[in-house]
């Protein structure tokens, strides 16, 4: 649990929160970000990908914010209720404890989910503690005017493009735009405050006292018995399913698809302009969580993730088979145009604020590897794929056969111009052999020749030309001398033997390169521009990558203690950004699905190893 000084966030400190100070609740729809000071400063409604109404963690002062904390000097901490996504955070002062559980109602016997309601119940558990609550929404990213209109109990706040209402237990102030109350509570007693979409089908509803400690319960009742289908029994049972839980949010349930990450623009580097939307679908960060899941034996996830492909990724009708785009609006769309929010200021200054994602247009053909690795999986832990299912795979690793040999944007989306990346070779002879595998396994018709032929080509190819003499190790892009830390795939996909002594090499080098006390940098910039300015974190999926790596090649007290050390660079509740800086403090958006599927990857295995 994180301890914070509430005063750190007072007038005259930091307007911004770490990145890290955060906990994330959500609905399977959307998600908001709670801050440990008690602040929501993230929520998009009513899905991922629209625009924001609380946004104040890209600007503290046009962004919008949910205000909920203690007026008195004291500190915080904040954890998830026991096996949920419920998030507590206590206030402890010297009149008193209380509390703030925050939630957005799942499960059977809460309200209409187009309502897309969010909770916060205070409770004073100990003395007796006055409150503050401030409500200023900022409609589509704080650039779209709104009206608020007091009714009772009720504040409707009405913009041209959504109307939202806030219900609460006590009275309310307002102005022209927010809302507002201070209020003292004793020992036992509580307060509910619930803000809900509205509609002509929707409208306001009351959140009484009783009402919100019902859905509590449902929605702690949901939680838990989702967690209860895990297989996972290991050593790190706590951090795996926390990473379990995170993933789950992250699942947009009308459609099956899983956002790679619930935020836009957090930056990789403070002041830096690597600043991006990671509110989509990326085929690879999808698929490699549908592994994650699978392992854990969560078939349900993988089988709507699998219905999201056939429906809107892979080829159907006789269509064309690729290349694939790479990432998909949680509802399927295609466009997916990139802008630059110029009237925010960006997550402490660091702007530009991105909306969209113009790398939905680039070349990354290690895609059809994760792809059909996720449905090769698919079939044979979950349940066996259909037959157009099938023709479509078939058409999607001829299509592979054919295009593999050119180069791409690679797995990191470098805007530095196409080269012959060697992951992306890889991952093009994981998608043919794992759809060998599974022709040979169900006995389902195929090319097998000609695909036998096209692996065993890429196969030479990376060997002669992917490895470096001069480094002894496998490079980046052929022909070169530069590392790259997606290499750890290597033995991960079965590429290699973990023992191979060209393997052993290649880790060792990567080891002395680009790794710093269990921290993996993806690569050196310097070394093979990609076409940004800036410099970037460690990358927390490769440092998960290279634990497994390590635990494949036997080296396994040396697997522990990285992943050990991982572990402390979580959060307060058990989250990962996308990147670790130089002091260790999280970049990024926020939390990643990438970083969670991997360290899920590496206690399964690790866990394995040790017996």
């Amino acid at each position: 649990m994180a301890e914070t000084p509430r005063d750190a966030c007072a007038p005259g400190g930091s307007r911004y929160l770490p990145i890290a100070d955060h906990g994330l609740i959500g609905d399977l729809r959307t998600v908001a970000l709670v801050g440990t000071n008690g602040t929501i400063d993230w929520y998009c409604c009513p899905a991922f990908d629209c625009p924001s109404v609380f946004g104040s963690i890209l600007d503290a002062e046009k962004g919008g914010s949910f205000e909920l904390t203690a007026t008195v000097p004291g500190r915080t901490k904040q954890f998830y209720f026991p096996d949920t996504n419920v998030l507590i955070t206590r206030f402890f002062t010297e009149d008193g404890v209380g509390e703030v559980q925050d939630f957005m109602p799942v499960g059977e016997g809460c309200v209409e989910t187009e309502r897309h309601r969010l909770i916060r119940r205070v409770l004073c558990v100990r003395g007796s503690i006055p409150f503050r609550v401030r409500v200023a929404p900022r409609f589509g990213y704080g650039a779209q005017p709104h009206i608020l209109r007091l009714l009772g109990d009720v504040a409707v706040f009405e913009s041209e493009s959504l109307t939202l209402a806030l219900t609460a237990t006590i009275p309310l102030e307002g102005d022209a735009c927010d809302v507002w109350a201070e209020f003292k509570l004793a020992e036992g007693e509580s307060a509910v405050f619930a803000l809900d979409q509205l509609c002509d089908s929707l409208p306001p509803r009351m959140c009484a006292r009783l009402e919100a400690e019902r859905q509590f319960a449902g929605t702690v009742a949901y939680w838990r018995h989702w967690l209860s289908a895990s297989r996972y029994r290991g050593r790190w049972r706590e951090m795996v399913h926390r990473s379990a839980l995170t993933l789950k949010l992250l699942t947009y349930a009308p459609t099956g698809a899983i956002v790679a990450a619930p935020t836009t623009s957090l930056p990789e580097q403070l002041g830096g302009e690597r600043n991006w939307d990671y509110r989509y679908v990326w085929v690879r960060d999808a698929a490699f969580c549908v592994y994650a899941l699978l392992r854990l034996g969560f078939t349900g996830e993988a089988a709507a993730f699998m219905t999201f492909v056939t429906r809107h990724i892979i080829p159907g009708d006789g269509g064309p088979s690729g290349p694939l785009q790479i990432m998909y609006g949680i509802d399927g769309r295609t466009d997916l145009p990139e802008r630059e929010l110029d009237h925010l200021d960006g997550h402490q200054g660091s702007a530009p604020v991105r909306v969209g994602n113009a790398a939905a247009d680039q070349l990354q053909l290690d895609i059809y590897g994760a792809l059909i690795d996720s449905i090769y999986l698919y079939d044979k832990w979950a349940q066996p794929i259909s037959s157009d299912q099938w023709d479509q795979v078939c058409a999607l690793v001829n299509w592979v056969c054919d295009h593999w040999d050119q180069p791409d944007e690679g797995i990191w989306e470098t805007r530095g111009g196409r080269k012959n990346f060697l992951y992306s070779r890889l991952m093009c002879w994981v998608a043919i052999e794992r759809a060998i595998r599974l022709a040979n396994r169900r006995g389902l018709p195929a090319d097998l020749p000609r695909w036998r032929q096209c692996r065993d080509t890429i196969y030479r190819r990376i060997m002669q030309r992917g490895w470096s003499d001069e480094r002894r190790a496998f490079v980046q892009h052929e022909d070169g001398d530069v590392l790259d830390a997606a290499l750890l795939m290597m033995p991960l996909a079965k590429f290699i033997a973990p023992t191979d002594p060209k393997w052993l090499s290649t880790l060792d080098t990567l080891t002395q390169d680009l790794v710093s006390d269990s921290l993996v940098y993806r690569y050196d910039p310097q070394a093979s521009p990609d076409g940004l300015r800036g410099d970037e974190g460690t990358f927390s999926i490769c440092s998960f990558w290279y634990v497994e790596a390590l635990v494949r090649a036997g080296r396994l007290d040396e697997a522990r203690l990285a992943f050990e050390k991982m572990l402390t660079y979580a959060n307060h509740v058990g989250l990962y950004a996308e990147e670790i800086s130089h002091a260790g403090e999280q970049q990024g958006n926020f939390p990643q699905a990438f970083t969670h599927f991997a360290l899920i990857s590496a206690a399964f295995n690790l866990d394995r190893a040790l017996g």
